[in-house]
C-alpha cells in the first residue's frame, strides 16, 4: 500500500469492532445517509430474490430491506465480527431470512452471479481499491442486477484537515482520503457497470468543540486508520493549535464538519460487456436505457 492517504483494513476492522456496542446511538449521519439511500430504492422497479447488504453494520438496512421485499433472502456483510454480533442480538432467531457473513468487500465467499441487490452505504470510502470492490461486486451480482451505494466525497472533514494544515502539521495524513464523485462512476464502468448515475449532497454536522468531532469520530470507529497516519502521540501543543485553527471556522456559537455525500447506482448489463485488447470496456448497445 503506497498511498499514504488509503486506509489499513486491519485498523479499520479494530475500529468498527470496538465501536459496535455504542454505534447506533452514535450514528447520526450514518442512519441520515442510509434512509436517504433507501428512499432512492423506492424508485427502482425490481423485486430481488437475494439481496447482499455490503458493510451492514448493525443491521438496520438489512432489516428494512427484508420488510420491503418480503421472500427475499438477506445477506448481511461486514469486516468487523462485532457490529454483525450486534445485529444477529437484534433479529429474530426462527425463520429469519438474514444471514451473516464477516468479509472483506474485495474478496466476498459467495458464488458468482447470485445477488440481485448489493445495497452499501457508506462502506465504499473504506475500501483502498474501488477497481477491485466493483470487480467482486460485479462478479457475485446476476445480470440486471442493481448496484445501489453512498460514500463520501472529498470535501468530507475538510474543516479539520485544513485545521491541521494550518498548525503545520501537512505532511502527516490526519483525515482519511475520499474518492471524487467522478472517478467512482468511471471506476464503475470499468468494471463492466452500465448506466451509473451519481449524485452529491452536502451534511453539515455542528459541535460545540472540536474535540466533541474528533471523540465521536474515534466512538464510531471513523478514527483516522491511513496508512500515512503519525504512529505516535500528537503533542498537547500541537493539539491546541489544531483547536485554535478550527475555531476560526465557528458560525453561530458551533463547529462545522462537512459531510460530501456521494449517492449512486449502476446496473448489470443483461449481456456482459466486451473488452478490447487495451483493456477499454464496450457497453451493449443493449443495456443502455434499460429499466428504471
Amino acid at each position: 500500500m503506497n498511498d499514504p492517504a488509503l486506509p489499513d483494513k486491519r485498523q479499520m476492522a479494530a475500529g468498527f469492532d470496538a465501536a459496535a456496542p455504542a454505534y447506533d446511538r452514535l450514528a447520526v449521519l450514518q442512519q441520515t445517509v442510509e434512509a436517504g439511500l433507501l428512499d432512492r430504492l423506492e424508485m427502482m422497479r425490481i423485486a430481488p430474490q437475494r439481496i447482499l447488504d455490503l458493510g451492514a453494520g448493525t443491521g438496520n438496512a438489512g432489516r428494512t430491506l427484508a420488510r420491503r421485499y418480503r421472500g427475499s433472502r438477506v445477506i448481511q456483510a461486514d469486516i468487523a465480527p462485532n457490529m454483525l454480533r450486534q445485529s444477529r442480538r437484534r433479529s429474530r432467531r426462527w425463520l429469519s431470512r438474514q444471514h451473516y457473513v464477516c468479509a472483506d468487500a474485495e474478496n466476498l465467499p459467495l458464488q458468482s452471479g447470485v445477488v440481485d441487490l448489493v445495497f452499501s452505504s457508506l462502506m465504499l470510502q473504506w475500501c483502498p481499491y474501488p477497481a477491485r470492490t466493483f470487480a467482486e461486486i460485479l462478479r457475485v451480482m446476476r445480470p440486471g442486477g442493481l448496484f445501489l451505494f453512498s460514500s463520501l466525497g472529498p470535501d468530507t472533514l475538510r474543516e479539520l484537515r485544513e485545521s491541521w494544515a494550518e498548525a503545520g502539521d501537512a505532511d502527516v495524513v490526519h483525515v482519511n482520503g475520499f474518492y471524487d464523485m467522478h472517478d467512482v462512476g468511471d471506476a464503475l464502468l470499468r468494471a463492466g457497470f452500465a448506466d451509473p448515475v451519481m449524485e452529491v449532497d452536502t451534511l453539515i454536522l455542528t459541535y460545540e468543540r472540536v474535540w466533541d468531532l474528533m471523540r465521536e469520530l474515534k466512538q464510531l470507529g471513523a478514527r483516522n486508520v491511513t496508512a500515512g497516519r503519525r504512529r505516535s502521540l500528537t503533542g498537547r501543543r500541537r493539539m491546541e493549535q489544531v483547536a485554535a485553527a478550527y475555531e476560526k471556522r465557528r458560525s453561530d456559537g458551533r463547529l462545522p464538519a462537512t459531510y460530501e455525500v456521494v449517492y449512486g447506482h449502476a446496473w448489470v448489463p443483461e449481456v456482459p460487456p466486451q473488452r478490447s485488447a487495451d483493456g477499454t470496456v464496450h457497453i451493449p448497445v443493449s443495456s443502455i436505457g434499460r429499466r428504471r
